[in-house]
């Protein structure tokens, strides 16, 4: 017989609905617009923030031909008409990490729905948290390299290119974040097998 009161199940049903949203909307905006942006249906991404070398004030408009270059020492690379490669570098940041929450969420919405049962120990869920520990660990190690990285190849070649340099900071953050979602995953790990003992015990 169940235990959980009528404000427990809408809770567990509102915690699914919002990450279903969270989760159609990082679809759209991360992944399915910047394809379509990319591949010709919609505008297309045309700036990218940079890092200028050193503190050197420049004009408000560097002019390079297709790109330009605005603002002084925190700046934004503007491409007039890029094309597909250059398309593709502006919005493979943003897929690769929209692709990752969308990881994230479906793994967050199938952990809320054992939540249902009042099930909050059960064995999956731990192997879930260590898979959005690791995707977490990726999103901060490998997302800045990443930008950097397009960057460089979008400027490249271009007169702007020796303004920019190569900028990469990585936060501890994501990286703390990781271990600790990590360690509750071993909490749900040891929960569940303590469950399991106890009930074999019975």
């Amino acid at each position: 017989m169940s235990t959980k009161s009528l404000w427990s199940l809408i809770d567990s049903r509102l915690l699914e609905w919002g990450l279903g949203l969270a989760l159609l909307l990082a679809g759209l905006f991360g992944v399915l617009f910047p394809i379509l942006g990319a591949t010709g249906p919609f505008d297309p991404m045309d700036t990218r923030e940079v890092w200028l070398e050193g503190t050197t004030r420049v004009p408000d408009a560097t002019t390079g031909g297709a790109v330009t270059l605005n603002g002084t020492h925190q700046a934004e690379v503007v491409i007039a008409d890029p094309n597909l490669r250059q398309r593709l570098l502006l919005a493979l940041p943003r897929i690769t990490t929209s692709l990752l929450v969308i990881l994230i969420l479906v793994l967050l919405l199938r952990m809320a729905r054992t939540l249902r049962g009042g099930d909050v120990f059960a064995p999956e869920n731990a192997r879930r948290l260590n898979i959005i520990g690791m995707t977490v660990l990726v999103l901060g190690c490998f997302g800045p390299p990443m930008e950097a990285l397009t960057t460089q190849l979008l400027v490249s070649g271009t007169p702007v290119a020796e303004r920019v340099g190569f900028s990469l900071t990585v936060s501890a953050a994501p990286v703390l974040v990781a271990f600790l979602i990590l360690a509750l995953g071993e909490v749900f790990r040891r929960g569940a097998k303590l469950r399991a003992d106890t009930e074999g015990l019975v």
